[in-house]
C-alpha cells in the first residue's frame, strides 16, 4: 500500500495493534487472530535478534493469507533498516523519534513514515518532510491534552498516540475526544498472558471488542 492508502486505513480502523515475538509460527497465529477480529493494520516491532527474518516471513504470510492487511515495522532507528524492511514489504515505518534520513528514504518510496514526536517543532519538521501521521510517544507521559493543544493551531495534523493506550472506554474516549486519528496499542491488547497461553481465540474476541469500542467512542 502507498502512504495515502495506509493513512486512510488508519483513519477508518482507529487502532494499530503492535507486538514482537521471535517465534515465527506464533507470530503468524497472532496475525491471523488479529485479522479474524477485524484488524487490518499491524505493527511488528524491531526489538530482537533476527527480527528481520520473522518480519519477512510475516510479510509473505499476510500477502497470501490476510488480504487487505497493512503490515508495518516499528522501533526503527536508521535509514538502512527502514530501507531493508521496505524491501521486505513494509507498508509503513514507525520510529520512537523523528529521523530525517528515514523520512527521506520513506518519502522517496511513498511509504508512510510515522515518527515519534514530543513538540510542535518536531511535528512541523516531520510534516515538512512528508510525514502524513506522527506518533505521540510515550503517550502516557504527554496525555490527551498534548493532542488537543497541538491541534488548536494546526488542525490538519494527524496524531497517533502510542504507549499508555488501553482498551477501555475511559482511556479511548480521552484520546479520541482530544483529536487522535488512531491509537497504537501493544501489551494492553496483545498481552503476555495471551502469548504465553497461545489464547488466539481470546485475542480475536479482544480485537473485535476493542474495534467496536473505538467505533462507539468516535461516534
Amino acid at each position: 500500500m502507498d502512504r495515502i492508502q495506509v493513512v486512510l486505513l488508519m483513519e477508518k480502523q482507529g487502532m494499530v495493534p503492535l507486538f514482537f515475538n521471535p517465534d515465527i509460527d506464533l507470530c503468524k497465529q497472532i496475525v491471523k487472530a488479529v485479522y479474524d477480529g477485524g484488524g487490518r493494520l499491524l505493527e511488528f516491532t524491531h526489538r530482537g535478534a533476527f527480527a528481520h527474518e520473522v518480519f519477512a516471513s510475516l510479510s509473505r504470510y499476510i500477502k497470501a493469507e490476510c488480504p487487505g492487511m497493512a503490515l508495518g515495522i516499528g522501533s526503527i532507528t536508521d535509514a538502512a533498516a527502514a530501507s531493508y524492511y521496505m524491501m521486505c514489504g513494509a507498508d509503513f515505518i514507525v520510529t520512537p523519534a523523528y529521523k530525517e534520513d528515514i523520512a527521506r528514504v520513506c518519502n522517496r518510496r511513498k511509504v508512510l513514515y510515522a515518527p515519534g514526536i514530543g513538540s510542535l517543532t518536531e511535528i512541523q519538521t516531520a510534516e515538512e518532510m512528508g510525514c502524513e501521521v506522527v506518533k505521540l510517544f510515550p503517550g502516557s507521559v504527554y496525555g490527551p491534552g498534548f493532542i488537543k493543544g497541538a491541534l488548536a493551531p494546526q488542525p490538519w495534523t494527524k496524531i497517533m498516540p502510542t504507549g499508555g493506550v488501553a482498551p477501555t472506554q475511559e482511556n479511548l474516549t480521552g484520546w479520541f475526544d482530544a483529536g487522535a486519528i488512531c491509537v497504537g496499542m501493544g501489551s494492553k491488547l496483545i498481552s503476555k498472558e495471551i502469548i504465553a497461553n497461545k489464547a488466539y481465540a481470546e485475542l480475536t474476541t479482544k480485537v473485535k471488542d476493542t474495534l467496536a469500542l473505538v467505533s462507539k467512542v468516535r461516534s
